[in-house]
């Protein structure tokens, strides 16, 4: 493949709220070069990136914050026109990247190649160590820091990263200060949610459950709330940021909140889960201790980026807010 890729080379020559900042496209000069460490090695970026191409599962977003408009972004799930989903038409300002359907461990070098890019972010991509030598032949590649699982680096790392490696590090700065404030205002306002436990879950077929650990976006959504995910079901998890449970374990989800977060995927919804008898006899499910999601506010958790945070802050906390009694 990386023969290929080289012979290729040769051929080709190579809905946001109002209140949320949006970065302007003009990046300083004075910001380059600029060195970045990560996981594999460092990454060196000589002048601000034009031709963008994100590869990352959710990198749109944070790019777009910053006012860059990749190219090309990766499908991860959905039917978002251009993977641009609701909270980021605005930043995306009538932009239409390409979308390119590589699925985890299947990337595209060709299609990546054609698109001539001179950057290619990469950090909520888990890519492997042998794809980033091979990406690496086609621009200059950004993968996550060795600081986190994969998938696992958090939505504040990656925009720091992110800004730094199109030169917009004070901009993303501020994004990192101003989403982080969002959330330390719910947790002032909601101090019930603090020190509550939580099982971040998901339904992946009839009768077999599971859970998204701290470590990953999903479960930090909670976290950063001031909900805690139990160090017995991180523990099981070990390195990875989920986790399936056996049926004699399905108790391990009964906490003082349960959180859904798979709802749009199994068919027939709620009806379906709580009639599931591994479910049902849970007594956070008998007392009514479970959050339910609507399609797109669960994307937002799951993106988990500067442009959707807000967007589901606004739709969660009034649900958690009645689950307990404010």
């Amino acid at each position: 493949m990386l023969k290929r890729v080289l012979i290729l080379i040769v051929l080709l020559g190579l809905t946001l709220p109002a209140t949320t900042p949006v970065f302007s496209q003009e990046t300083p000069t004075s910001a380059f070069p600029v060195t970045i460490k990560h996981e594999y090695g460092e990454t060196t970026i000589d002048k601000a990136p034009e031709r963008v191409v994100a590869i990352g599962y959710t990198e749109q977003d944070f790019l777009l914050a910053l006012g860059v408009k990749p190219i090309a972004v990766r499908y991860w799930y959905g039917d978002a026109p251009n993977a641009i989903f609701p909270w980021a038409v605005e930043a995306a300002d009538g932009a239409a990247p390409e979308v390119l359907n590589m699925p985890y461990g299947n990337l595209n070098y060709e299609a990546i190649l054609a698109l001539k890019p001179d950057f290619i972010s990469a950090v909520t991509s888990g890519i492997t160590q042998e794809e980033y030598e091979t990406l690496s032949k086609i621009a200059p590649v950004l993968p996550q820091t060795a600081d986190y699982i994969n998938f696992g680096i958090p939505w504040q790392a990656t925009t720091k990263l992110i800004g730094q490696a199109v030169g917009k590090s004070a901009e993303a700065q501020a994004i990192v200060e101003r989403v982080e404030g969002l959330f330390k205002s719910a947790r002032e306002e909601n101090p019930e949610f603090v020190g509550k436990t939580v099982a971040v879950s998901y339904m992946a077929e009839p009768g077999k459950f599971g859970f998204y650990t701290d470590q990953d976006s999903r479960g930090r959504f909670f976290t950063d709330l001031g909900f805690v995910v139990p160090q017995e079901l991180v523990d099981i998890a070990g390195k990875s940021f989920y986790a399936d449970l056996s049926p004699e374990k399905v108790d391990l989800l009964d906490r003082d909140l349960i959180a859904i977060l798979n709802l749009q995927f199994i068919e027939g919804g709620i009806k379906t889960l709580e009639a599931e008898p591994l479910f049902k006899r849970l007594k956070a499910v008998q007392e009514r201790r479970v959050l339910y999601l609507e399609i797109e506010v669960e994307n937002a958790v799951g993106f988990s980026s500067p442009l959707s945070l807000e967007f589901a802050l606004n739709a969660v906390v009034p649900k958690l807010q009645t689950i307990f009694g404010k």
